[in-house]
């Protein structure tokens, strides 16, 4: 009974009718005296009522209680759905965020195959020329030591040819057989093992010097034909000048390096550790070598559109039959002599240069070997340079529409005539700074040569001439010092045979292979 008496008069509103603000849930007002509740056995019951409360109905409250709650509920959902939502739009953000980032994030660039080969071969060809001009640094202290004359000189410094000549030709039989891949590696492998052995060589024997350079000759003599075939196989015709540039800068750029640290490593370790030094680069190059195939199509990198790229650009026969023409056949056509001569020029005033240009040096100005170095090393590095400009500009022109046998014509003209009436220059000159001026313009334009003849190196038989050629020059010029005590009168000899070369090369030459 207590307890249904309780529940009756479970709450009463004190409401005030002049000011009060009713309460969406329970209608209470916003005054001091809101409805303070006490817990008691059954229920709440009001406290501080006055005698103005009324009493509810209990069904009106349960229904202004349930209203209530449901706000309640409805605006709790509410701030939750709202809190989801900003949590969700953080994590979409974030989410957003990420995903734009791996949008944006750059795929894995591939390098396309042939790009690696021009590399390895620029590579290849730096160590070979570098191996040479060692020898042409330290054949001046050899030469003071044992006692040898100008004209002896020559001869050391042309026995490298002596092999060279023989593997010309007989290296392109063995590409054609065993693929340039293999015949490469082998012939990196004997030339740094002569390399190594040259201190030793020199010391025991005139004879046995001569002999290890005969040898590291032939080892080297593959180097270009291997060149010739790899890229002429690797590359289409629009990128072949541009790729025989890259190779060709670094065989340039080893000069450089050749010149540059053979007087450091010889005065800090002696005259065998310039030697030591590019034997052993020369077994690291050939660790590297081993992923390279002779022909695109064995390899398995490549990516079908390079592969489709490569052979689109081909028009060359004489890349896929690799048979070498019967020599009367070859030796029945102008164009090929063009090629011959334009070799033996070629290579006529590139080994005096080469092997004679310390020399040149330290006779004509008396300075000394470092000195000499450092003269001789700037014109082979801005050959490197202008030999991949004028690769460039060679498949610019062909890319344009020039015809093929122009812009051979032209690049090989500027190839010629340039160094020519440098070496003229040279005649005139009274300072090593002047003289070093006019040789690096000299090979610098020669160098223009490479987008020319060297592009129809594969008629090997020039090669052969070519090495007799730069035989008879380095000879030549030690004999021309040692009996007119000047260089003079070679340059000028060697300038009249780019011109009349150049003559001969515009009225016969093609920019095709002859075969």
């Amino acid at each position: 009974m207590a307890a249904q008496t309780s529940a009756k008069s479970l709450l009463h509103l004190s409401s005030s009718s002049s000011s009060s603000s009713s309460c969406p849930c329970f209608g209470t007002s916003k005054q001091s005296n809101l409805i303070k509740l006490r817990k008691t056995q059954v229920g709440f019951e009001p406290r501080g009522l006055t005698q103005h409360t009324k009493p509810i109905n209990v069904e009106t409250l349960s229904l202004s209680y349930k209203s209530g709650i449901r706000v309640v509920v409805e605006e709790r959902k509410k701030r939750w759905e709202v809190k989801c939502t900003a949590e969700g739009i953080e994590r979409g953000v974030l989410m957003g965020r990420r995903g734009r980032e791996e949008a944006v994030a750059p795929a894995k660039v591939l390098v396309p195959e042939r790009f690696k080969v021009v590399a390895l071969m620029a590579c290849v060809m730096c160590l070979c020329n570098a191996d040479r001009v060692v020898m042409s640094v330290a054949v001046v202290p050899l030469a003071t030591k044992f006692g040898w004359s100008s004209s002896f000189l020559g001869i050391v410094q042309s026995s490298f040819l002596w092999g060279y000549i023989l593997s010309s030709v007989v290296g392109g039989a063995l590409i054609d057989k065993y693929g340039g891949k293999r015949v490469l590696a082998t012939g990196v492998a004997l030339w740094s093992l002569a390399t190594l052995l040259t201190p030793w060589a020199a010391n025991h024997s005139t004879t046995s010097l001569l002999a290890i350079r005969a040898f590291f000759g032939l080892a080297e003599g593959v180097a270009l034909p291997a060149m010739g075939i790899i890229l002429s196989r690797w590359f289409p015709n629009h990128e072949r000048a541009s790729a025989v540039g890259i190779s060709m800068a670094g065989f340039h750029l080893g000069n450089v390096a050749g010149l540059l640290l053979t007087p450091i490593m010889l005065s800090s370790i002696g005259i065998t550790g310039p030697f030591i030094l590019f034997a052993s680069l020369g077994l690291i190059w050939l660790s590297t070598w081993t992923q390279v195939t002779n022909d695109p199509q064995e390899s398995q990198l490549i990516s079908k559109s390079e592969l489709r790229l490569i052979q689109a650009g081909k028009t060359d026969s004489s890349v896929s039959n690799g048979k070498f023409p019967p020599i009367q056949l070859l030796l029945s056509k102008l164009p090929a002599w063009a090629i011959i001569l334009a070799n033996i020029t070629n290579n006529w005033g590139y080994f005096v240069l080469l092997s004679w240009m310390p020399v040149y040096f330290k006779t004509v100005f008396n300075v000394n070997l470092k000195q000499a170095a450092w003269f001789s090393a700037v014109p082979w590095g801005t050959m490197a340079l202008s030999g991949y400009v004028a690769g460039a500009t060679s498949d610019y022109l062909i890319k344009a529409g020039v015809n093929l046998t122009l812009v051979r014509k032209i690049m090989q003209s500027i190839g010629f005539i340039g160094p020519g009436v440098s070496l003229l220059c040279l005649n005139f000159v009274n300072t090593p700074v002047h003289a070093s001026v006019f040789i690096t313009i000299a090979l610098s334009l020669s160098s223009f040569s490479q987008a020319g003849f060297l592009l129809n190196i594969q008629v090997r038989i020039s090669n052969s001439f070519g090495t007799l050629a730069a035989i008879v020059s380095t000879i030549g010029t030690g004999y021309f010092v040692q009996w007119l005590g000047s260089f003079q009168a070679f340059l000028t000899v060697t300038a009249a045979l780019y011109f009349m070369s150049t003559i001969f090369w515009n009225l016969f030459a093609t920019g095709e292979r002859v075969f």
